[in-house]
């Protein structure tokens, strides 16, 4: 499993700028929203390591606008882990494919704490515009 972390701001091409300029890092695999208001998704990396994600918050950023992931390499690890984590929390995503994984749910357990699970990811062709 691996464990990562996502950022949900508002400001997102901003804040990449910044991430980027004040800890050394590179923007790789940006996606833009289809307006190119935002980063739909980006992916920060530091020495060809990934350090985090950014991605442009639907609203104005709450309390938690951390967002943790875990990869898994089993369908049923990651349904075992959504079933335990949405116990008392709220689903934001139920299990299901997407352009870029398998299966992968999004939800946030009774403690606050946002969690995407995937199973390994892979990146969708340069034609891919997300619908947000």
């Amino acid at each position: 499993m691996l464990l990562g972390v996502g950022l949900y701001v508002t400001g997102s091409i901003e804040a990449v700028r910044l991430y980027c300029d004040a800890f050394g890092m590179e923007l790789r695999y940006p996606v833009l929203l289809k307006d190119g208001s935002g980063y739909y998704h980006s992916e920060l990396y530091k020495d060809g390591k990934e350090v985090c994600n950014v991605i442009e918050a639907e609203h104005t950023a709450g309390p938690n606008p951390v967002q943790l992931y875990f990869v898994f390499q089993t369908r049923q690890e990651l349904e075992r882990a959504f079933e335990l984590l949405s116990q008392g929390g709220m689903v934001e995503m139920p299990p299901q494919p997407l352009p870029w994984s398998p299966w992968a749910a999004n939800v946030r357990d009774r403690f606050g704490v946002r969690w995407y699970l995937t199973l390994p990811q892979h990146y969708p062709g340069p034609d891919f515009v997300p619908e947000r």
